[in-house]
Order: structure tokens, then sequence, then C-alpha cells
């Protein structure tokens, strides 16, 4: 496992301001990338059983989603993985509020060490989602643009029942969200 200062240092490495590169890299090689993600998805499937689903993001900085049913996970909560198109950066968590403080929450160490391991043998970097909670200081402009809040305001109209304090822009933000 990468120490944390090894792991901001390559976030801030791969975030290029241009806005032309805020989902995927510059030299960004799409079937490599998805050649991985299917990998992936095959790994989390023979851990966790044939109910394990898989999906690419679109108009996102993540290329794609992993999700393991709470009754295959044996702990009453979702699992989730998520590819980044940067670097490639891999995270998880738990639950249905993907990216959001607590998210972390269920995954334990033995699972954690496997996806580490697993990530180093695809050319991947495991980042905690502790570590992608914290703000987020890069030179990306993360700001509300007219999709932006388009967005935002889908899923507030989605998760009306649950009020939720509006969060300043965090590293997950820029490696694995909609863009």
């Amino acid at each position: 496992m990468h120490s944390a200062e090894h792991l901001r240092k390559l976030l801030r490495e791969l975030d290029d301001p241009d806005p032309e590169h805020r989902e995927m890299p510059r030299d960004y090689d799409v079937p490599a990338a998805r050649q991985r993600f299917r990998r992936f998805a095959d790994a989390l499937e023979g851990r966790f059983g044939s109910s394990v689903s898989a999906g690419m993001g679109q108009d996102s900085s993540f290329l794609g989603a992993v999700s393991v049913p709470a009754e295959a996970m044996g702990t009453g909560e979702p699992l989730w993985v998520l590819i980044s198109n940067f670097g490639p950066f891999v995270t998880a968590g738990t639950g249905r509020r993907w990216g959001l403080p607590g998210c972390e929450e269920g995954l334990d160490n033995e699972f954690v060490t496997w996806l580490d391991e697993l990530c180093t043998e695809l050319g991947c970097v495991y980042v905690p989602i502790e570590l992608l909670m914290e703000p987020y200081d890069g030179p990306t402009h993360l700001g509300d643009d007219e999709a932006g809040e388009a967005i935002l305001a889908a899923l507030a109209t989605a998760s009306a029942d649950e009020e939720e304090d509006e969060l300043p822009p965090a590293w997950y933000d820029r490696y694995f969200q909609y863009m």
C-alpha cells in the first residue's frame, strides 16, 4: 500500500487543469482502460459471485463502477469499486452514497489488501476514500457549471428525503465524479 503522501503527490501530478482533459488525461488509451476495467469486474465476480454488476461511466472522470450486492458481501451494505480515467486510480466504499463522508465504513482490511494487490497486478493505484475526501486544492476548475447544476439538481431530487449539507469539492470529485 502506498503512503498517503505518495498518493497525494500522484493525485496532484495527474491533475491537468486544461478543461479539455477534465474527464480523461491527454494520452488516454481507451481500449487498454476498458480491458483493465473488465479484468477488475472479472476479479470481483470471481471473489463475490455472479451477482456482481459492472457499468461504464459517461461524462465523468471515472471509467466505470463495479457493484457487489449486500447479500454477497454479507455485511448488510453493498460494496462499490470505482476505476478512474486517471492514473488509473481505484477506490472503494460501501453503501449507496458514493463519495460522501462515511462511505468507507464496512471496508475490512482483508478486502482492502486484496484490492490493493489487484490494483498493483493491473497497473493501478488504490486510493483510500478517506484520502479522497480531503478538500480539493488542485488547479482544475470544479465549480458549478450548467451541466453540473443540472446533475446536482437531479441528484437532489432523487435524494430529497435525505438532507445533506453542501460539501466543498474534494479530491474524490476530481477523479471519481460526473463532470
